[in-house]
């Protein structure tokens, strides 16, 4: 089996990968009481998803009794400029790295289809299921139990070898594949990630309260945000790069192989003014092909009605007036606190 691995890893690297490990489902034995930890601190916040699914979420073997091994795989789409300038820049909004570009959903699904189907030529008879973001998968753990890196103490993954701009994916199988050493942690002393977050949304090291953190506020959370945590947001409207970005890691991080994750025309610091008056026919025309569209346009601009309010800009106030009556509840009172911000 090691040579068809040996194969396998030169198939994942034609395909566009730049790590590949395995491990066996149970190789996290711990995954579960870490879940239970997180979900009973309520940290999960309004991803009731979390707890709903928590069988099979902290026990790999349970969503798929036969696999008998997981192939974890790692994409990198490292940005090719330092993402904190873009917060400088107070009338534009700021839109995660990985939501600049293509769905990352798709491209990552695409290229484990094509290892698999590969891997299932060369062995008739077995089976794969793969896997990506959307499923119970707790694809963090399981690429540090396969040796690609370790969970970071801002809970990413991250590698000497690749930095921590990086997709996961992963191959469930039949085929009882040779495992790889899981990766240690080297974080060290540093706390760069935890010093920068805006909203300190690491109660410890290695620990996230997402109701705190601004990716969830701006992508998970529904509804009004709290009035303290709506400042600390800064221009940020989709998602927040800081923890990642200031990893001193990425020194060595590897460059995106794939064009389609550049940023698309428009959404590297778009204006403000340009975002806020879209209607539901003009986000999903703009943001179609985006991990963004899933938010919908309510949440959307609610996002930019708070960067509004915190940019300082005056002249932003009457294109926020303008939506203080909006059907949207969570919208029209955004609205209104960014006018009484400016003012």
């Amino acid at each position: 089996m090691s040579d068809l691995k040996d194969a396998l890893w030169q198939e994942a690297q034609a395909a566009g990968f730049a790590k590949m490990g395995v491990c066996r489902p149970d190789a996290v034995p711990d995954l579960a009481k870490r879940l239970d930890a997180f979900v009973e601190a309520g940290f999960h916040g309004q991803m009731g998803w979390m707890a709903e699914r928590m069988h099979w979420r902290g026990n790999p073997a349970a969503l798929w009794p036969e696999a008998r091994s997981i192939i974890m795989l790692a994409e990198p789409y490292t940005p090719d400029c330092d993402p904190l300038e873009a917060l400088t820049r107070r009338d534009r909004a700021t839109i995660s790295v990985y939501a600049q570009g293509r769905d990352y959903h798709d491209l990552v699904k695409k290229r484990l289809k094509r290892v698999g189907r590969w891997l299932l030529d060369q062995a008739p008879g077995e089976a794969i299921k793969v896997f990506v973001d959307t499923a119970p998968v707790m694809e963090k753990p399981l690429a540090q139990a396969a040796g690609l890196g370790w969970q970071g103490k801002h809970t990413n993954l991250l590698a000497r070898d690749l930095g921590n701009w990086a997709f996961l994916g992963a191959i469930f199988t039949t085929l009882e594949l040779p495992v790889d050493e899981a990766a240690e942690e080297h974080c060290g002393s540093c706390t760069a990630c935890l010093d920068i977050c805006p909203t300190d949304a690491f109660p410890a090291p290695f620990q996230l309260d997402a109701r705190l953190c601004i990716s969830y506020l701006t992508i998970e959370h529904k509804g009004l945000v709290a009035p303290d945590l709506r400042a600390k947001m800064g221009n940020r409207i989709y998602g927040c790069d800081d923890c990642l970005a200031i990893c001193p890691w990425n020194k060595f991080a590897q460059t995106a192989r794939d064009i389609r994750y550049e940023p698309r025309a428009g959404l590297q610091s778009p204006p403000l003014e340009d975002l806020v008056v879209l209607d539901d026919a003009g986000f999903r025309a703009m943001f179609s092909g985006s991990p963004i569209k899933r938010i919908g346009r309510d949440r959307f601009v609610r996002n930019v009605l708070y960067a509004i309010g915190n940019s300082g800009e005056a002249r932003l106030a009457g294109a926020a007036a303008a939506l203080a009556e909006d059907a949207d509840p969570a919208v029209a009172d955004a609205a209104r606190w960014a006018v009484e911000r400016l003012a």
